[in-house]
């Protein structure tokens, strides 16, 4: 596709050669293309940009024989950063011919300009090799710097090759007997000193390592070593200790960075000496690896910093270390330790559920009442604090904790958490407008909303918003405010409706569009597919390509040859899944894709031109149409993916394995880069690597392999988790409860584990069964029944597993209510939205006796639980005694019920239902209707589904539509209007997204764009270097 972009510009930069410059060359150059017209002056060049005439000179050999053209300054800038590869071209351009042509500072200027604003690294271990190696001193270390900025968006191979780089011209003053690592290359090297070999490390003069650690910078420096090994961190300590500095000494630990978290010299070590190093090695969570190497040296650590005295008396000196204490320490601990200790405490990250729960109850226990100022002490322990406690809590002091310091863990408390902070709130003020916090502010129901009417445009602008609320918040502010404040209230946009689109002018719209634009994950399919018909009819010929991906397939065919790329490149920058979620839709754009690409993926440039579109593309593709040379650039990308099938992981974990070959000879570098998809390697295979790089064992799971292998646990046998010593399951059940692959006879060992190192089922805690995640899937009935499940919190964490059985899901339910105290009339909003998917073992008598307000105040979460039919079926009644006969409903009560709406027809009432209302059922709710219901829908409703809820329809609904209703369905998913849509024109696409075709206006505009665009990017750098 390049060639569309830098026909003739490219072939005129690389006829630029270096015996052509001369001093009178800029005179001769502009005298060139003034006689052709060019419309631009040296003068006004120098000014518009501050650049000096050298600069200049490179410029303008790049625009030879371009004949007349007037150049748009501004919109090539703002264009240059926008296409894909470009940049690339330029990097590798500049890095063959300026060193040529310019100072070598200059050049350098130039690389850092692109290097450091563009998204992508261009540097890959065959391009480090074409980096000059006789650079001057100022050069080399400006250059170096650059490198060492951007060190996190390099790959380990390629930052192993930057070493070598460095290395090579470092130690060009030395001669082979003496070592080149002295003090100040220690400096230059920066991160790039975890590369070093060992062997370099232990010829470091003792002069230079001790001159090294003495100055400020070091310590720094040794701060970012986060991708260090054990084995060089040693090595460092010993050359360090050697050196005269003794690494003992607390003042020396506070030098030494990261490499504290290796250190090894745990002999008669003094409790001073290991608290001192505790406090250091709470930076080592940011280390990329080797965390169960930490773990255990803060174990070690721990239990010398203990010695002599009580966990109690050390406990706020222990910094993070706290982490690794297991539920049975931490329950020991009193709770005047806690509080005294609670200023360490509150600042230690990593914190399992069970811990926090532990802790907050000892805490607040000491303390005895729940303040805004204790509660302001705690930290991220506060999301540790019981839904009833908060309930309970003084609401002035509620308030107060809400919009203080507090209010930034608020996202992390539970949903059950935060119905019952805002139920107490609402109840105490009768105002939402009292309800300052984003997150809580999505919690308030529809029907709450409804009870005030002082709301503005400008209380909105920080507000996150549920669908339904910005439907009726939209709706309503629209009465008083214009269109232009509300578009630009942040989450008001989801309430923008279609018929809003529709009513705009041409001007209003194509003012507003960027709004839109920039916002296209707040907005449902449904919209997105209404911005798209509606830019279609006031401006077909500038469309966004990305909106051929929301259109009806036939508008598709006008892509190609060249329209492919600026089709590629815009959908390549958005997120695909936001704009159609037609499984057959994306298969024919992908399908397209494919053609605009003949079919491979052939180089790097094509990769930097798909974007996140590679996240998409079939197994098969992958497989066969992917060069190594894009597969190397293609990791990255794959990296960023949020959602991978299995079969694409598969077919990446081949491409691996043909570009790296058998794990066997995987460098640690390799193994780096190649990152998550490690998981993707065999059982065997994984033993291979794990042999060379953590040694895994071959019978009882040990700490350290737990934390190594996370998911990768699921590779023990049950047999090899039963022999699992009791310490190490306390110490790691919340990681094992994580592991999401288990198979039952795993979670039925671990759940034997359990009850072997916790006792008795009848005296377990809260935090006990908290901290067993997936593996409380493995509890019968009657294990349920002897638990202790009073608590709504503790019920809240069981709802989240998905896969309960309906019996175990009703002992769920029938112990908390027993254990509580609790009937279902007696129950409070936050309850029921803590119990969550439990709710759909309700009978039918059970779910009557739910009060009407508690379950209005829920039932937007309810309305995402996918139960049985008898189920949300009773859960309707309430909500017509709620929101009114269904006659009455509008988008926003339809978007607020969710799966309930799905099951409130029969049908002749949905067969009586508005057809400009079908888009507002949630898509959870179109797959929840009966298929013997849904046949009763006309094609015209069917055909106003709107995208999302289209792709909705499961395989038995279908089975029972008709010919014109399955017709209907498929233009839906297509995205056509429900009134004929105009045929596609021919008309030109704008000039600024069409590559060159033979003949017309647009394509000879274009052709002369892509020159201009290099223009115009080497122009904006050279000025940036010169200020």
């Amino acid at each position: 596709y390049m060639q569309y972009y830098f026909a003739g510009t490219f072939g005129l930069v690389f006829s630029c050669s270096s015996n052509a410059w001369t001093a009178d060359m800029v005179t001769k150059v502009m005298a060139y293309f003034h006689a052709r017209e060019v419309n631009f002056t040296l003068h006004s060049l120098q000014v518009f940009y501050g650049i000096n005439q050298k600069y200049i000179i490179l410029i303008l050999c790049c625009l030879q024989e371009m004949g007349n053209v007037v150049l748009d300054w501004e919109k090539t800038r703002e264009r240059i950063f926008q296409v894909p590869g470009v940049n690339r071209t330029l990097f590798l351009i500049t890095l063959e011919k300026c060193f040529l042509a310019l100072r070598a500072m200059d050049c350098v200027d130039i690389l850092s300009q692109i290097l450091r604003t563009s998204a992508v690294n261009y540097l890959q271990p065959d391009i480090v090799g074409s980096l000059p190696n006789d650079l001057q001193e100022d050069a080399f270390r400006n250059l170096s710097a650059v490198f060492k900025d951007l060190y996190d968006k390099t790959s380990a191979n390629t930052q192993k090759a930057l070493y070598g780089w460095m290395k090579e011209i470092l130690q060009k003053p030395y001669n082979r007997s003496a070592s080149w690592v002295s003090a100040e290359n220690l400096w230059i090297l920066g991160r790039y000193v975890v590369h070093l070999p060992l062997e370099e490390i232990l010829k470091i003069s003792l002069s230079e390592i001790r001159l090294f650690i003495s100055y400020d910078n070091a310590t720094k420096q040794l701060d970012t070593v986060y991708d260090i090994t054990p084995e060089l961190a040693q090595a460092f300590l010993e050359r360090i200790n050697s050196s005269g500095f003794d690494v003992r000494n607390t003042s020396t630990v506070y030098r030494l960075g990261l490499l504290v978290c290796f250190y090894d010299d745990m002999e008669q070590m003094d409790a001073a000496v290991a608290r001192a190093l505790l406090h250091q090695m709470i930076k080592c969570n940011q280390l990329k690896g080797f965390q169960a190497k930490v773990q255990k040296l803060k174990s070690q650590l721990l239990n010398i910093a203990v010695q002599n005295q009580t966990l109690n008396d050390t406990l706020g000196s222990l910094s993070d270390a706290v982490v690794g204490l297991t539920s049975g320490q931490l329950e020991s601990l009193s709770p005047e330790a806690v509080h005294n200790a609670i200023a360490t405490l509150n600042q230690v990250s990593g914190w399992a559920k069970s811990q926090v729960m532990i802790l907050s109850s000892k805490y607040l226990s000491y303390k005895k009442v729940l303040s805004f100022y204790n509660v302001s002490q705690m930290g991220a322990l506060v999301t540790g604090i019981s839904t009833e406690s908060f309930y309970r809590m003084n609401p002035k002091e509620l308030s107060q904790v809400i919009r203080g310091t507090t209010s930034q863990y608020s996202s992390d408390l539970s949903p059950a958490q935060q119905q019952g902070i805002l139920r107490k709130v609402i109840a105490v003020t009768k105002c939402v407008l009292e309800v300052p916090s984003r997150a809580f502010f999505r919690e308030i129901s529809l029907s709450d909303l409804w009870k005030e009417n002082g709301y503005n445009s400008s209380m909105m602008k920080e507000k996150e918003l549920r669908s339904s609320q910005a439907l009726y918040l939209y709706e309503l502010l629209s009465k008083k405010s214009s269109s232009v404040d509300l578009l630009s209230t942040g989450q008001l946009l989801k309430g923008v409706t279609c018929e809003l689109i529709e009513s705009m002018g041409t001007d209003s719209f194509l003012n507003h569009f960027k709004v839109f634009e920039n916002n296209l994950h707040l907005l449902s399919p449904y919209q997105i597919n209404c911005l798209a018909w509606k830019f279609w009819e006031v401006s077909n010929a500038s469309i966004p390509p990305f909106f051929f991906l929301v259109l009806p397939i036939e508008y598709l065919e006008h892509i190609s040859g060249p329209l492919c790329v600026p089709f590629i490149e815009s959908l390549g920058k958005t997120e695909m899944d936001l704009l159609s979620p037609s499984f057959h839709k994306k298969e024919t754009v992908l399908q397209k894709v494919q053609e605009c690409l003949n079919g491979s993926i052939a180089d790097e440039y094509d990769v930097d031109l798909l974007g996140n579109l590679i996240c998409h593309l079939p197994p098969a593709f992958l497989h066969g149409r992917m060069s190594l040379k894009a597969m190397e650039t293609a990791l990255h990308q794959f990296k960023l993916c949020r959602q991978l099938s299995h079969e694409q992981k598969a077919e990446i974990k081949y491409k691996l394995l043909e570009l790296y070959g058998s794990p066997k000879n995987w460098t640690a570098e390799t193994t780096l880069d190649v990152g998550p998809f490690i998981s993707q390697l065999s059982k065997g295979e994984l033993n291979v690597l794990a042999e060379k790089v953590c040694c895994l064992g071959t019978r009882a799971p040990s700490s350290d392999e737990i934390i190594k292998l996370a998911e990768a646990n699921v590779y023990w046998s049950a047999q090899e988790l039963k022999c699992m010593d009791a310490g190490t399951f306390d110490k790691n059940v919340e990681l094992l409860g994580t592991v999401s692959s288990f198979n039952n006879s795993q979670l039925t060992a671990l759940k034997e584990k359990a009850k072997q190192v916790w006792g008795s089922l009848l005296g377990w805690k809260s935090y006990h069964i908290v901290s067993l995640g997936h593996i409380a899937l493995a509890l019968t009935e009657n294990e349920i029944e002897e638990l202790d499940l009073h608590s709504i919190d503790t019920i809240s964490v069981l709802s989240q597993q998905a896969e309960w059985t309906v019996a175990q899901a009703r002992s769920i339910l029938q112990s908390f209510l027993e254990d509580s105290g609790q009937t279902m009339s007696t129950l409070k909003s936050f309850d029921l939205v803590g119990l969550g998917a439990i709710l759909c073992a309700l009978n039918s008598t059970e779910i009557m006796s739910i009060r009407t307000a508690e379950f209005s105040a829920a039932v937007a979460r309810i309305g995402l639980l996918l139960c049985s039919t008898p189920v949300l079926r009773q859960f309707k009644k309430i909500t017509e005694s709620v929101f009114g006969t269904a006659t009455s409903w509008n988008g926003s009560v339809l978007q607020e019920i969710g799966t309930i709406a799905g099951n409130k027809f029969q049908a002749d009432e949905l067969k009586a239902f508005d057809k400009n209302l079908m888009p507002y059922f949630q898509p959870i709710a179109i797959r929840s209707i009966p298929a013997e219901i849904f046949q009763a829908l006309s094609p015209e409703q069917i055909a106003n589904l709107g995208p999302e809820n289209a792709a909705m329809v499961t395989g038995s609904q279908r089975e029972r539509l008709s010919a014109s209703q399955l017709q209907s369905l498929q233009l839906a998913l297509d995205g056509a209007r429900t009134r004929t849509p105009e045929a596609p024109t021919t008309a030109c696409i704008p000039l600024s997204r069409r590559p060159p075709a033979p003949g017309g206006e647009c394509d000879s505009h274009f052709y002369l764009e892509g020159r201009v665009h290099v223009l115009q990017f080497v122009i904006v750098h050279m000025q940036s270097s010169q200020h």
